[in-house]
């Protein structure tokens, strides 16, 4: 009876040995890349201060809208460029434009191709793919819809998804910065 029980481990093992060595072992996950056209509501924070964004993402046009209320400040609009471009201005009867110009425009749809896997947990509530790029951004997204979640940056800024609509889109009149910020003057002692 004891050889007949310690055979029946042995099987047992050897089995869970076979089914181990045969079946193919799990790939690293690669991020989802971003659709080409969304509409994403983030919360974000730094420190003390808190702000909500609505982003309004265009790949094929080469163009990014970010609608910014700060917690209790005024509404800031940002448009974003692939030139690397970016309008930072205010509406209303004071109006604020700064135009800068940075080195990238926005960000490819697969912006985190090469950026390395930090395995799951869970992240806001849900349970996450996670990966790292550059020191840069840690980014997260569900695993099983692999829409983004959450991401954040080396600075401390932190982006919780809200909302992802994906294929939402801005009429082309959202895009275009006001006149004003194309006047020689054009305030730029404003801090955003």
């Amino acid at each position: 009876m004891k050889l007949l029980n310690h055979l029946s481990c042995i099987g047992l093992i050897s089995l869970a040995f076979y089914c181990q060595s045969s079946s193919p072992s799990p790939e690293t996950p690669t991020p989802t890349p971003w659709p080409e056209q969304f509409h994403a509501l983030l919360s974000m924070s730094l420190n003390e201060s808190n702000q909500i964004t609505n982003l309004w993402y265009d790949w094929p046009r080469g163009r990014n809208v970010n609608v910014m209320q700060k917690q209790l400040g005024v509404l800031l609009y940002d448009i974003e460029w692939d030139n690397g471009t970016s309008f930072y201005y205010t509406l209303g009867g004071n109006p604020t434009c700064q135009t800068r110009n940075f080195e990238v425009g926005i960000p490819r749809p697969d912006f985190l191709n090469g950026a390395n896997y930090l395995g799951t947990q869970v992240v806001d509530g849900f349970l996450c793919n996670g990966w790292e790029k550059v020191d840069f951004i840690w980014y997260y997204e569900d695993v099983h819809t692999k829409r983004p979640v959450r991401w954040d940056f080396y600075d401390g800024i932190i982006t919780h998804v809200i909302t992802f609509e994906v294929g939402a889109a801005l009429p082309d009149s959202y895009f275009q910065a006001p006149e004003y910020c194309f006047s020689k003057e054009k305030d730029t002692s404003q801090s955003y």
